[in-house]
Formats: structure tokens, C-alpha cells, sequence
């Protein structure tokens, strides 16, 4: 680890805490650990047009663990969630990259009844995000995938005979239900729409699917074309955000091989020519196929007033440097037009390369003679230079602006421990490297994680990681257990039950003809 990039201190904000113990079953303690990233260039989630270069995008991750204690002072992890925010001078973008259980959250003995606070931790975490993120006039939008897995984020986990694994249907229903909340109760926004899209499913079946069936706040579809900022004359690639893990993503590269074989600069593809065709294949891909189902989920937080920005804000977005002298060149004759190939599309972004020819940099360098360099005889006593001693430790993720065209970065909406790109992919595969097969596993495990983390902060910022919350939400019980009751009912209300009556079978004919002794006459002698 390098000694500049090391893990940095930021607290927790003070809000997450508070909006954390609103929503947590009373006198219940967890323990919150909040790990995040600066703003960092990556590349752009949206194709670009032809002719233009992608959006400067900047990325910040957000990695929430929570920890009940159990047997004395140990602890152990039961849930973990990461979000990616991905931010342009258009919009914001909040992807729930991975979310999952280790089924320890029985050990903390709630009450019968009290629904799972997992879900009240997630749309908490996801609304303070999008709170300290909001920027004025400018859109957010809140997406994820569905798709049921034995085991995310804790190895083993599944092993574990109290881990209740949801499948498609169910985890389909349980994120429609995470995220009703964040649209009610939005006074800051014009409106908030959610949608809904589960390849190979009609809009009846999809209905079901969405908390009490309201169809007011919930749309079935997709909103790719209203969050754009093109015209719809553009390719359907150009649409479609490419996030990590994605199964869409994948179908996307797929058809992006078609362009990359046949040298189309147009971007279109040959095999699917809209976007709603992209839907409907995406309903026989494995993924989405074979009883199995995917749910695409979006939370449209539109402002009331949202502008384009300014001119500058464009140019910079759409152009990479320039030297002074290829500057010139390139405003006296008209722009160049770019091919549209997948590595434009998600690459060209971060290549930053300037812009003058090589022919040009070879002629200033032969029209400038070398001069050889005489060298200077030393002479005199030797005088060693003094070491300087280092008194502070200089804060190098901090060193960026808070706020700017392309993204705001809030003290308040950071994390406890602040890391660079390549400590946050360390701390997080080292999760994916430890065992949650059984509570001994699982408590070694989490202690061994939440100390690695401790362990690369500066200073005293490791004091900062983990801070507890007493939940005071209180919940009704429904049935008060080790209380024998009587259940009695109103005169009005009881019904006495009808007396069976037997129904009258109907007379079946006899299966053989039997004739009578009057009717039987005798053969006459001859």
C-alpha cells in the first residue's frame, strides 16, 4: 500500500446515524461500518453517439456493512450493501452493484413479529445517498438488477441453515418493496417514478410484482429514453447504461462484436434495430430464461427546474486536452469524426491523448539543435544534506473539490474511512475470501475483515470505524407469546351451520330384467 494512497479519515454524517435509528427496532443495537471512495474519472456507462466523444464521467463507490454482537464482545456481520454512484454534468446515477445476508440477524433475539430491519437499512442508505448527492437542477436515478444467487458478498454463507435465500420472484418483490418508500414523501423533487421491466413477462403479469398493485407511482417499462439527453434518432446503444455485472452489459457487448466485424461507423446494430427489440431478446438469454427471471428496477428522481449546462460545461465534457499548438488546427477546420467501436465507446473516455500529429512533433524536434551539455567539475568538501523529518501526514484523496459541473462530493456523504480505488477492491476481495459457513466462521471472519480495514487508516482515523446505533422505532407484536387468550365473538356475527340434508339419489334402473310370475307363461303340449 502505497504511503500516499492509504486509507483517509472522514466521519460519518450525523444524518445516516439519526435516519438509521428512526427506522430500527427500539432498544435493538447495531453496529455501523461505512467505507467510500472519492470521486474518480472512469469511463462513461452510455455509448456515445456517432461523431462525439462520451460524457466525463466520475465514479464513487460506497461499501455499508452492519455487525450485531454476539456471545460477550464479538461480533459478527449480517449484511452488506454497494452502491456506485456515477456522476456527469447531467446527471447522477445510483447503481446497487451487490446486496446480501449471512442469516445471523436471528441472534438478536427481536421480537415475534418485528419485520427484518434489513430493508429499512437499505432504502435509509439509499435515500441518504441521494439526499447528500442531490445537485440543483439535475437529475438522479436510482437502478439495480434483481437476479437470486445462493450467496453475494459471504462466502459459505449459504451453508448456514438460518440464511432464508429468496428466489427470483420473491427478491423481485422484496426490492420493488426496499424501494416504494423513496417515492413517497419527495417535496424536493417535481416527481419520483418508479419502473419495472422482467423480460418475458407481460405488463398483467408484471403488475403483480409491484407493492399493492399501484400503478401511480409504478410504470411498466423502461425509462432509458426519458433519462437520455439525445433525440431518439440515435442507436439503441446509446440508451442502454453498461454497469458492471450486468446481464444486459453482457448481451450489449455481444451485439457491439457485430459493429467491431463489420467496420460500421453508424452504430447500428444488424441483429436488433430498436430498443424494445433489445427487451425482447433479452427474454430468451439464460439469465432471464429456463423459469428464471430478472427484474431491471428505476427510481426517477426528476428536479423541478432541470437545465442543460453551460456551453464550457459541454465542451469540456465532450473533448479531451490539446496542446496550443494542435488547439489551433483543430478550431480552423471542422471536427473529426469518430468510429463508433465498444473500445470508443467505454474506453476513449479515460484514454486522454493530445491531439497533435506526429509529423509535427518530428519537425519541432529537428528544428531545435542539441546542444551538448558541458559538465561541471565539482570541487571543495563534501557537506551531506540533512534528513527532514516528515511532522504531518498530508491527506492526498482530500486534495479535490467538493463541488464541480460533474459531481458533488459532501463531507456529510462520505464514508467513516475513506479509500482509494485500489485499497477498496483489496478490502472488498478479502470479503469475498473469507468463510460465513457457521457463527464460529463467521465471527473470526468479520473480526479478521473489520480489522484489516482498521489497520491501513492514518493517525486516529481508525477510532472512526464502526459507530453504534439503538434503533427506537417500536413495533406492534402481533401475538404476545406465553399469553393464552379468549377469542369471543359478537352475536351479530355468529352464524349457526346448516344441517347436512341428505340429497335424494335417484332411482337407478336394475342391471337385469327380471320378469314376474303372472307374466311367465308355459309352452303348450302337443
Amino acid at each position: 500500500m502505497a504511503a500516499h494512497e492509504r486509507i483517509i479519515n472522514a466521519s460519518i454524517a450525523p444524518t445516516l446515524l439519526q435516519q438509521l435509528a428512526i427506522v430500527l427496532p427500539k432498544d435493538a443495537s447495531f453496529k455501523i461500518y461505512h467505507l467510500s471512495t472519492p470521486p474518480t474519472r472512469t469511463s462513461s456507462i452510455y455509448s456515445a453517439p456517432p461523431g462525439t466523444r462520451p460524457d466525463r464521467t466520475y465514479c464513487e463507490s460506497h461499501f455499508l456493512t452492519v455487525s450485531i454482537a454476539v456471545s460477550g464482545d464479538r461480533e459478527v456481520l449480517v449484511y452488506a450493501v454497494e452502491i456506485l454512484i456515477y456522476s456527469t454534468a447531467f446527471d447522477s446515477t445510483f447503481f446497487v452493484s451487490k446486496a446480501d445476508s449471512t442469516g445471523f440477524l436471528h441472534l438478536l433475539g427481536l421480537a415475534k413479529g418485528t419485520p427484518s430491519p434489513i430493508r429499512d437499512i437499505t432504502a435509509t442508505f439509499l435515500r441518504h445517498l441521494v439526499e447528500q448527492h442531490k445537485r440543483e437542477n439535475i437529475r438522479s436515478v436510482v437502478s439495480l438488477f434483481a437476479r437470486a444467487q445462493d450467496q453475494y458478498l459471504f462466502p459459505g454463507s449459504v451453508e448456514y441453515s438460518g440464511k432464508h435465500v429468496l428466489d427470483d420472484r420473491g427478491l423481485v418483490r422484496w426490492w420493488c418493496r426496499v424501494l416504494d418508500p423513496l417515492i413517497e414523501g419527495t417535496l424536493e423533487w417535481d416527481f419520483v417514478k418508479g419502473y419495472l421491466t422482467v423480460p418475458g413477462l407481460d405488463s398483467h403479469e408484471t403488475t403483480s410484482y409491484i407493492p399493492n398493485r399501484n400503478t401511480s407511482k409504478w410504470t411498466i417499462g423502461h425509462p432509458l429514453r426519458d433519462i437520455s439527453r439525445h433525440s431518439d434518432d440515435i442507436p439503441p446503444r446509446c440508451f442502454i447504461p453498461h454497469y458492471p455485472d450486468d446481464p444486459k452489459a453482457r448481451f450489449l457487448d455481444e451485439l457491439d462484436e457485430e459493429i467491431t466485424k463489420s467496420q460500421d461507423t453508424s452504430g447500428q446494430w444488424k441483429s436488433v434495430k430498436s430498443i424494445e427489440q433489445f427487451w425482447d431478446m433479452m427474454a430468451f438469454r439464460q439469465e432471464c430464461s429456463a423459469g428464471r427471471l430478472v427484474g431491471f428496477i428505476w427510481i426517477v428522481f426528476t428536479p423541478k427546474d432541470q437545465q442543460q449546462p453551460t456551453e464550457s460545461v459541454l465542451g469540456d465534457s465532450q473533448n479531451t486536452f490539446m496542446t496550443l499548438d494542435s488547439q489551433a488546427d483543430v478550431n480552423s477546420s471542422p471536427p473529426p469524426s469518430f468510429p463508433i467501436t465498444p473500445a470508443t465507446s467505454f474506453n476513449a473516455s479515460s484514454q486522454m491523448q493530445p491531439l497533435s500529429s506526429p509529423a509535427r512533433l518530428d519537425e519541432s524536434r529537428k528544428s531545435t539543435p542539441k546542444s551538448r551539455a558541458t559538465k561541471k567539475k565539482l570541487s571543495g568538501p563534501i557537506i551531506p544534506r540533512q534528513p527532514r523529518v516528515k511532522t504531518r501526514n498530508k491527506n492526498y484523496l482530500l486534495d479535490r473539490p467538493e463541488t464541480s459541473a460533474y459531481y458533488v462530493w459532501r463531507p456529510e456523504g462520505r464514508g467513516q474511512i475513506i479509500v482509494d480505488e485500489s485499497d477498496y477492491k483489496r478490502v472488498t476481495e478479502l470479503l469475498l475470501r473469507l468463510d460465513f459457513a457457521n457463527l464460529e466462521l463467521a465471527t473470526s471472519s468479520s473480526t479478521r475483515w473489520v480489522n484489516e480495514v482498521r489497520s491501513g487508516a492514518w493517525g486516529s482515523s481508525g477510532d472512526a470505524w464502526g459507530q453504534t446505533v439503538t434503533g427506537t422505532k417500536a413495533f406492534e407484536v402481533r401475538a404476545a407469546a406465553g399469553v393464552a387468550g379468549v377469542a369471543t365473538l359478537n352475536m351479530g356475527l355468529m352464524r349457526k351451520k346448516r344441517k347436512d340434508v341428505p340429497e335424494p339419489q335417484p332411482e337407478s334402473a336394475p342391471k337385469v330384467n327380471v320378469l314376474s310370475t303372472g307374466m311367465v307363461r308355459k309352452k303348450a303340449k302337443v
